[in-house]
Parts: structure tokens; sequence; C-alpha cells
């Protein structure tokens, strides 16, 4: 099942023990037998964890389908919120990437007289907003 799925043999035993996958029967002597739905599933999974979805998300979507309904709704809803929070991710990358890029700016200007009045590096406790102001 771990060729056949790409997943680690340990991978499957911890999702078998928090619930997400069904366990498998065993041979009589103690071998785990798992039919397809175990490699639909595991697959269905990963699939869940490439987009982002937590363990949780995914237990959820789980639940709603072994009860005979169709997750698809709550699926569609998981990914908007997955892709809102992704976006609020990258605006604040561009932001810090805007303050990293103003410090090193900063930095290159290597005015030696900051040195003295730092308390530790005078790059990061220079006030950014007074300097860019007078530029």
């Amino acid at each position: 099942m771990a060729d056949l799925t790409g997943t680690s043999t340990k991978t499957i035993r911890f999702y078998e023990d928090s619930g997400l996958v069904p366990p498998p029967a065993r041979t009589p002597s103690g071998h785990r037998v798992y039919g397809p739905e175990t490699a639909d599933r595991l697959r269905f999974i990963r699939r869940c964890q490439a987009a982002g979805m937590s363990l949780q998300e995914v237990r959820q979507i789980l639940t709603v389908h072994d009860s005979g309904e169709s997750p698809c709704a709550h699926v569609g809803r998981v990914l908007n919120d997955r892709l809102e929070h992704v976006r609020a991710q990258i605006a604040e990358l561009v932001t810090l990437e805007a303050h990293l890029e103003n410090l090193l700016d900063h930095a290159a200007q290597g005015r030696s007289t900051e040195h003295d009045d730092a308390a530790v590096c005078w790059i990061l406790e220079a006030d950014l907003a007074e300097g860019a102001a007078t530029r």
C-alpha cells in the first residue's frame, strides 16, 4: 500500500491511529490487508494536504463522506478559506519584503555615527520613517 500510494508505512499507521483511514482487515498472522478503497482514501488525503488542508479539515471532509453525504460543498468552502489565508500571507510577505529592502538600503548608507548611539545594532534601531521622508 505504501508503494502504491507513495505514502510511508509510518504515515499510513498514523492515519489509521488518528481515524483518517479505517483499520484494515488482518490475516491470521496479523499482517494488514488493504482494499482498493484504502488506496483511494490515502491518495485523497495526499491531495488535500497538497492543497494546504490540515488533517482536521481532511477529517471533517471524510466524516461527511463516510456519513453518505457529498462533501463537495464543504470542500469548496475549505478551499476558499485556504485561498483567502494564502492571499493574506502573501500580502504580509510583500510588506515584509519591502521592510527588509528598506533596512538593507539603510544599512548600505553606512552611517558610522549611528553606531555609537545604538543599543545593539543601528541598522534595526533607526527610525526608517524619518529616513524615507528625507529621501
